[in-house]
């Protein structure tokens, strides 16, 4: 690429691409959980920077509102609240070292062959050339949803369940039983009678209660 054809936007798509790159590598190879999950936010932002560029506003504000403000805060929380014994981790990384390996190379392999598929193979790029809507009349927000509320409802619900699950995981891990620790018993409250929660005092004149 020739400097005169080098514009702000490629000046950017580098720098946001390169800044996503690290982020991520420090997220897998940080030593403190809580300096990975600000990478993780770090990498979050930049690739909403990726999303605008290419025009795809809705799908970078869904990523700082969705990913930013609600996965990796709950992301910090849990690993904050968590006891990690940090020494005894890393005691086991050499053990599942090849197993990591063994995922990544799989991982490399599947976005070989989707980058095969979207660039190089010519029948892949005319079925995606035609999916694609018009867009002057159809807006970012009406395509993703006429496509994930159409032919990816029943996954999108699954997500919805799969993202439950997790919460629900995350607090039975954070949750403490404490016998000194006065907890409301719904069950009690409403089983009691009459006679065991009011008490009739009888005053008499010219006396407190």
């Amino acid at each position: 690429m020739s400097l005169e054809n080098f514009d702000l936007a490629s000046l950017m798509f580098y720098i946001f691409a390169i800044m996503v790159i690290g982020s991520a590598v420090m997220v897998v190879s940080a030593r403190n959980s809580v300096h990975s999950v600000f990478f993780l936010i770090f990498a979050f932002f930049n690739a909403a920077g990726l999303f605008v560029l290419i025009g795809a506003e809705y799908l970078a504000m869904t990523l700082i509102i969705v990913y930013v403000g609600a996965v990796a805060v709950l992301f910090l929380f849990v690993v904050m609240m968590l006891n990690i014994n940090y020494a005894k981790l890393r005691a086991g990384f050499l053990q599942y070292l090849p197993v990591g390996l063994l995922i990544a190379l799989v991982l490399f392999i599947e976005l070989g062959a989707l980058m095969y598929a979207s660039v190089i193979s010519e029948s892949a790029r005319a079925a995606v050339s035609v999916a694609i809507p018009d867009a002057e009349s159809v807006t970012n927000a009406h395509a993703i949803g006429n496509v994930l509320y159409t032919h990816y409802v029943y996954l999108f619900q699954l997500a919805g369940l799969i993202l439950l699950v997790a919460m629900i995981g995350a607090i039975v891990l954070t949750l403490r039983h404490r016998p000194d620790v006065k907890r409301q018993r719904i069950s009690k409250q409403v089983s009691r009678r009459r006679d065991e929660s009011v008490q009739m005092v009888k005053i008499k004149p010219g006396q407190g209660a």
